[in-house]
């Protein structure tokens, strides 16, 4: 996809589930219910941020409502911490659920009666197979399963098998309940599946008081047809199962009868989305966190400057097709540019600091210039304190007098340059080191040239950003750069993790900010003048102490 493309609103994406439901509505549909189900095993990234926006979005658009509801059925692997950073990754991107928060535990009494009622029906059993019979009873893809031998127990036996699983008097993965299906049929997932595990564990809702739990494809079609939900949107990997989630639906007593549809996956090269390796990388300390500014989280591309705003054009430019697909990083990175080119106030930041003397100002004398906050928007004017000692980026200057104006737009002895906002300078002179480094330039300013051009014959090479060194404020500078530098970091030989960029992070603390960044408020972003892009930390940056997070470089790197 071009920049152009990209661009072009005129240009609808493909969305076949919104045709369904114009068909819908059109044939007599009052009201469309969407909702978003996350498992709160880990937090959401960039996959779930396409979800979010469908089912939100959809919900937006035809006038319905989006529930946000936990599917909450494992607590082994889920936590507290998780519900809350989902329902913050929800709010901040811009969307309202309809009602409370919904929890799948929520209707955990209700589902057991639903098992009760299946196994009165002669269509659920208790099985006592272990784990590795049962997977040799199951078959195989082209070899049909055989029955379990505790497939005909009685509705008496069972109801009372299951009552005692409830209560705790069996070991964890000595039985489960099982839907009797077909254990002949074709789709892996109709052969008499888990309703019910054996699971110990103190639930972050409803404490100790199951020691079962139902299987999410039991859970989740159940908790749609309560909520009433009209349209069940899930991603493509959830199309084998939906035969098992309308059995369920035509089986029990349900109060309502959703459809499930089915959609690509987001995937984006460089990247990992798997929840599983995403908690591998901040277990083993690859990363500093899930909220790390490298994840590909909601919470960590909050925390590197990334706007609601992006991530939102982003997915909305997708297409919603039935088949998976990998985008290129590039065009999610453009509608990041886009955005902060628009939004971003400018400002200067030195990081690799050279001083420049003034030489023909005034010591101890401060002149504050002015400078526009946005060259293209009208937001104000920053302040800018001048001073005889200035800091100018060290790549800025050069001895080597020869080089091209045109072509090297450097401070060079003998040779003019205009200060970003400020005079036109002209180097004179350079003081070195024992060691031969330089540590000082020395420079004369060109009197009234702030705002103005200097007389003829003192052309400047180019402009060059600066900072203050008496005034300035020293700054922490976290440069990110893509997490891994391969494009498809899961495939292929080795371990995923051997593609870990070693150059995706790096800090820098001598570094010196214009002094009205270190009041910035958290997330605040800024184009650091021809360094790039960058956010005041979310968690860490003070006035005492600037934190300065790399969003994205003013252009690709990465091109081929």
């Amino acid at each position: 996809m071009s920049n152009n493309d990209a661009n072009n609103e005129n240009k609808q994406p493909t969305n076949f589930i919104h045709q369904v439901i114009e068909q819908d509505l059109d044939q007599g549909l009052a009201k469309v219910v969407t909702r978003f189900p996350p498992e709160p095993n880990g937090y959401l990234h960039i996959g779930h941020a396409k979800s979010i926006c469908l089912n939100f979005g959809t919900a937006e658009k035809y006038n319905g409502e989006c529930n946000l509801r936990f599917d909450d059925t494992n607590p082994s692997k889920e936590d507290q911490e998780y519900v809350d950073a989902i329902k913050e990754d929800v709010q901040w991107l811009g969307f309202k659920w309809a009602g409370e928060v919904r929890y799948a535990s929520d209707y955990f009494d209700t589902f057991y009666s639903w098992a009760q009622h299946l196994i009165r029906e002669g269509k659920a059993y208790v099985c006592d197979l272990n784990a590795e019979q049962a997977s040799e009873y199951r078959g195989w893809a082209t070899e049909p399963g055989k029955d379990s031998p505790f497939r005909e127990r009685s509705a008496e036996e069972n109801l009372d098998l299951l009552e005692r699983m409830k209560t705790g008097e069996f070991d964890e993965g000595s039985r489960v309940l099982r839907a009797k299906i077909d254990m002949a049929s074709p789709n892996m997932n109709l052969r008499d599946p888990i309703l019910y595990r054996i699971r110990k564990a103190t639930h972050h809702q409803t404490g100790d008081k199951w020691c079962i739990y139902p299987n999410y494809d039991f859970a989740h079609g159940q908790e749609d047809a309560i909520e009433g939900v009209t349209h069940s949107i899930c991603t493509l990997e959830f199309a084998d199962h939906r035969p098992l989630y309308e059995w369920f639906i035509e089986n029990l007593p349900v109060p309502s009868k959703p459809r499930q549809y089915e959609f690509g996956r987001l995937n984006i090269n460089y990247t990992v989305t798997s929840k599983r390796k995403l908690k591998q990388l901040v277990d083993e300390g690859h990363v500093s966190g899930w909220n790390d500014p490298r994840m590909p989280t909601i919470s960590g591309m909050r925390r590197r400057g990334y706007s609601a705003q992006a991530i939102r054009k982003f997915c909305d430019s997708l297409a919603v097709a039935k088949t998976d697909g990998t985008v290129d990083m590039a065009q999610f990175e453009f509608f990041v540019r886009e955005d902060l080119n628009d939004n971003a106030a400018r400002a200067m930041c030195v990081m690799n600091p050279l001083k420049l003397v003034i030489t023909n100002f005034p010591e101890g004398e401060v002149e504050m210039l002015t400078a526009p906050v946005h060259p293209q928007k009208d937001l104000g004017d920053r302040q800018l304190p001048f001073t005889r000692e200035l800091f100018i980026d060290r790549s800025d200057f050069s001895e080597d007098t020869t080089l091209s104006r045109k072509k090297f737009r450097l401070l060079v002895p003998g040779d003019y340059m205009r200060l970003r906002s400020a005079y036109v300078i002209k180097a004179e002179d350079v003081v070195k080191d024992d060691s031969g480094e330089i540590v000082e330039v020395h420079a004369t300013l060109i009197p009234d040239t702030v705002g103005e051009n200097p007389p003829q014959g003192m052309k400047p090479r180019g402009v060059m950003h600066w900072v203050s060194a008496t005034e300035s404020k020293q700054a922490t500078i976290r440069v990110y750069d893509r997490l891994f530098n391969v494009e498809s970091p899961d495939k292929g030989e080795g371990n995923f993790l051997d593609n870990i960029n070693p150059e995706s992070y790096s800090e820098l603390t001598n570094c010196w900010i214009e002094p009205g960044l270190a009041d910035a408020a958290p997330e605040a972003t800024f184009q650091f003048e021809r360094e790039g892009y960058f956010a005041a930390d979310r968690y860490e940056h003070s006035a005492g102490h600037p934190v300065f997070n790399k969003t994205i470089g003013l252009r690709d790197t990465w091109k081929k």
